[in-house]
């Protein structure tokens, strides 16, 4: 059988940084969808009533190559942990049919939820990594060995990331860090071969 050569590299740096990850916080928003919010009749009848109008958010769009990703790393011991400022019905299906268990939803202090997950774990800061869009991811981001962002995260973001990612959010950014941490836990190549038999 012929063996399947990586195409894949990363700089030396960048894969230093990521190679203690043991936990992998994301956002959703602009990171594991594309950002868009998508409000139907359901929206209306909220915005009208004393509820929250993201009550009715009923839509939103994943990516798959995000979720083999995301199950890759679960294969290789690397807890894949999700915080947001929103909640959904269809966010919590698409998380669980991942085996994401780690997530907090609805959180404004994204901070307090990632300390809490590391306490859990019994892991540090220096073992996260976490991939935000805009500035509430910004505390966490400042704290972890690795941060990254999505290519349509806003420019301060951007500019305080490790490694900013080719694609767009909801477009294969989280494939993407993930294919990073799967390369410097030197997995990758093994799972390759595996998935070309």
């Amino acid at each position: 059988m012929m063996t399947v050569t990586p195409a894949l590299n990363f700089a030396p740096q960048l894969l230093l940084l990521a190679q203690g990850v043991k936990v992998a916080f994301f956002d959703v928003d602009g990171v594991l969808t594309d950002g868009g919010l998508y409000f139907g009749e359901h929206a209306q009848a909220a915005a009208g009533a004393t509820t929250s109008a993201a009550a009715g958010e009923t839509l939103k769009r994943f990516n798959s190559l995000d979720g083999h990703g995301l199950k890759l790393l679960q294969k290789v011991g690397i807890t894949p942990a999700v915080i947001t400022g929103r909640d959904s019905v269809v966010l919590r299906a698409r998380l669980q049919a991942l085996g994401i268990v780690h997530c907090h939803f609805g959180t404004e202090d994204k901070l307090a939820a990632a300390e809490s997950t590391l306490k859990t774990l019994g892991l540090q800061w220096a073992d996260a990594s976490f991939m935000g869009d805009d500035w509430p991811d910004l505390p966490v981001m400042r704290r972890v060995a690795l941060s990254c962002a999505p290519a349509n995260a806003h420019i301060e973001v951007r500019a305080l990331s490790a490694h900013v990612t080719q694609a767009r959010g909801g477009d294969g950014a989280v494939r993407e860090l993930c294919d990073l941490l799967l390369v410097a836990s030197g997995r990758y190549a093994a799972l390759l071969q595996e998935a070309a038999r």
